[in-house]
């Protein structure tokens, strides 16, 4: 199992879809943190950013959150890294 905070560096800023029915929510990992078994994300849903933390859990190997009326489970390894070269130069 990955530690908290190789799992914080691997998917800092990490992006999830959830179709709900009606429309994509899309999640950003803002922040692991082990001490209080938490992640952090930034949710955008609508068109409307909110910063929620939620409990994060463990089965197996699997680190997730549960989120929604129905609970459900996002896993950390679904999130998709974005690695962007950015030139200053110009």
């Amino acid at each position: 199992m990955e530690s908290y905070q190789e799992a914080k560096r691997k998917y800092y800023l990490s992006e999830f879809e959830l179709y709900d029915g009606d429309r994509y929510i899309t999640f950003n990992i803002v922040d692991i943190c082990a001490v209080r078994d938490e992640i952090t994300v930034a949710i955008t849903n609508g068109g409307k950013i909110s910063v929620c933390e939620f409990d994060l859990k463990s089965y197996g190997r699997r680190l997730y959150f549960e989120y929604g009326i129905m609970q459900e489970q996002i896993a950390v390894d679904d999130f998709t890294q974005f690695k962007e070269s950015i030139n200053y130069d110009n």
